[in-house]
């Protein structure tokens, strides 16, 4: 029995396939959008709970001992539904993160400053979580993008956007549970509507996010399918004064990859 042939050495071996990331783009982008609309429906109650705990200020009699039941009842059972599908948005965000991270790294390998469990601890570690993500997806939006310098004006707007609503609704979320009479607590369910409309900002720009990226790594995937390089060119074409042609790709002045170690990073 013969041993398989080697490899030509001469040759490249192919580049690994990127993955889809549409699937996961859309239920990132359907969870974000449920998130935002039980954040409306938790603004209405909001209102409502206060509007009430207000005829409580002015005339407690005026509120029945049903009537304030429901109102705890309704005001609290929105306060889990939200926590709830929060949290199902923060894990389709996550795995649409984990899985354009990962073509990333096939479309650029050397171009990432952080590994791989800072995807998940980044948002976590204290004082960190106020860049290490927003590092991330910058690095990855670099990766993906299909022109030298791409704008990142969406992501920044989202990173602000974000910060200042986690921000608001941590502060919300402590007045509430430091309210130790009515109009505490009325001031409390006001203020989470500030914090519930930043939020919904936030949600609405992280939506723009998914989208440029999953564009921009769907236009890799339909161009290697369609037998062309991600850099544009179709195979066998020859770049000026590079003797063999071009790797797929393109390479960058110096002859490195976008991305790869030594060939330059985006002054992020």
């Amino acid at each position: 029995m013969y041993p398989p042939p080697l490899p030509y050495l001469g040759y490249p071996p192919p580049p690994t396939p990127l993955r889809p990331v549409r699937g996961v783009a859309v239920f990132a982008v359907v969870a974000l959008v449920c998130d935002s609309l039980i954040g409306i429906v938790a603004a209405v109650i909001d209102l409502w709970y206060a509007s009430l705990v207000d005829r409580m200020i002015v005339d407690l009699d005026s509120v029945s001992e049903a009537e304030i039941d429901t109102a705890d009842f309704v005001y609290g059972l929105s306060g889990i539904l939200e926590a709830v599908v929060y949290l199902v948005a923060v894990v389709a965000f996550l795995v649409w993160l984990f899985r354009v991270r990962a073509n990333a790294e096939i479309l650029s390998p050397g171009g990432h400053r952080r590994s791989q469990p800072w995807l998940i601890f980044g948002w976590m570690v204290p004082i960190i979580n106020f860049w290490f993500p927003k590092q991330i997806v910058d690095d990855i939006w670099y990766a993906s993008s299909r022109v030298p310098s791409p704008p990142r004006g969406l992501f920044n707007a989202w990173w602000a956007a974000w910060l200042i609503g986690t921000w608001v609704t941590n502060a919300a979320v402590r007045l509430l549970f430091n309210s130790d009479g009515l109009e505490p607590l009325a001031a409390a369910a006001r203020f989470d509507v500030v914090s519930i409309v930043l939020m919904l900002i936030a949600a609405v720009l992280a939506i723009g996010v998914i989208r440029k990226i999953t564009e921009a790594q769907e236009e890799h995937r339909s161009a290697a399918a369609a037998g062309m390089p991600s850099g544009g060119m179709p195979p066998g074409d020859m770049a000026s004064g590079a003797p063999g042609g071009m790797p797929p790709g393109g390479m960058a002045p110096g002859g490195m990859a976008p991305g790869a170690p030594g060939g330059g990073h985006p002054g992020y």
